[in-house]
């Protein structure tokens, strides 16, 4: 896929307030540019919280020439979340006025804003039709408010893994990373974009948890020794895994995205939950996953009971919530025949 950069020229609103100039966009989509008239079959695909908008990177095994979400074939998207520091504007972007990062000067940022960030995306490459958009975790949290916002753009919804409200369940585990952010006193000190590195890696390690499962830990980091005197495997896996994204992510943006997470209420000035979702006009697929413990499929159910023809699957991982990227097997038995 390539990578593309969309520019807004006019002065881009914050729904909890605040505006800035020159918003950017990056996104990616298939190498055959889309043009007027074109009979490609739109695929757009949303990101979780960490991931970019290069989802060959991050699901290869379902997204390429090909594969499920044939790159070839289909005309594939997917837009980079603000505030994400893969391209889009965010508080690691310049602010023009200072010639340094935003830091906490960037306006909080909600998931309906990074939908109207995406939509406006959508309407520079001229699709005035999306045939099929597919999102889990925060991805399904947009995807299923775009539903609400723009109802006659999106034939088909598939959303995995996700809700369509905050719960308090979900705001402790933020509110918990942010603290491990605010414990690093490099962080607030906005020095550098490597301010709360050591907080990052803690906030890390805190949201794996939230997002495996107690069978997915004892299978893949148990001891090998049964005779150990002191368990380390797991505490060393974790501690990896904080670099690893420390290596590819800055602590101000994860700590704005985490912050875009608790917006999410698609109810909001809308009636309530089953209001706002009794109104989307799009044929939608909810997919649960049985160990996911982050976003239970009571959620997913839930919605699918709530949108007029909805339908509910499920599949099983021993790896909770991550099972949206490592079910491949059972994600493309379920999706194939949804294909447009």
């Amino acid at each position: 896929m390539i990578k593309h950069k969309y520019i807004h020229d006019e002065i881009f609103e914050f729904e909890a307030g605040g505006s800035i100039e020159g918003l950017q966009v990056a996104y990616h989509t298939s190498e055959r540019p889309w043009q007027e008239g074109d009979s490609r079959k739109v695929i757009w695909i949303c990101h979780a919280l960490t991931a970019n908008s290069d989802p060959e990177e991050w699901w290869p095994q379902l997204v390429g020439p090909g594969k499920l979400f044939d790159t070839e074939k289909y005309f594939v998207v997917c837009a980079n979340m603000l505030g994400s520091p893969y391209g889009s504007s965010g508080p690691s972007t310049i602010n023009p006025n200072t010639a340094k990062p935003y830091y906490f000067d960037f306006p909080l940022i909600t998931v309906r804003d990074i939908v109207r960030a995406n939509d406006l995306v959508r309407k520079h490459l001229g699709i005035n039709k999306i045939d099929l958009m597919i999102g889990g975790s925060i991805g399904g949290f947009q995807s299923l408010e775009w539903a609400v916002m723009e109802p006659d753009v999106i034939n088909r919804i598939i959303g995995i893994a996700c809700a369509v409200k905050c719960t308090a369940w979900l705001t402790a585990y933020n509110e918990s990373m942010r603290m491990a952010l605010e414990a690093d006193p490099t962080f607030r000190e906005c020095a550098s974009l490597s301010g709360g590195e050591a907080g990052l890696k803690c906030a890390r390690s805190i949201a794996l948890i939230s997002y495996r499962s107690y069978q997915g830990y004892n299978l893949k980091q148990s001891e090998p020794d049964e005779n150990f005197l002191f368990a380390s495997k797991a505490g060393s896996y974790q501690r990896y895994q904080g670099q690893k994204l420390a290596d590819r992510f800055d602590a101000y943006s994860y700590y704005y995205l985490c912050a875009s997470a608790d917006s999410n209420n698609i109810g909001r000035g809308r009636g309530g939950v089953e209001a706002a979702l009794g109104t989307i006009k799009s044929d939608c697929v909810m997919i649960g996953i049985d160990s996911d413990r982050l976003f239970p499929v009571e959620e997913q159910k839930h919605i699918a009971s709530c949108i007029p023809g909805a339908r509910y699957h499920e599949i099983t991982s021993e790896f909770g919530h991550d099972g949206f990227l490592l079910e491949n097997d059972q994600l493309t038995e379920i999706i194939k025949p949804l294909m447009p």
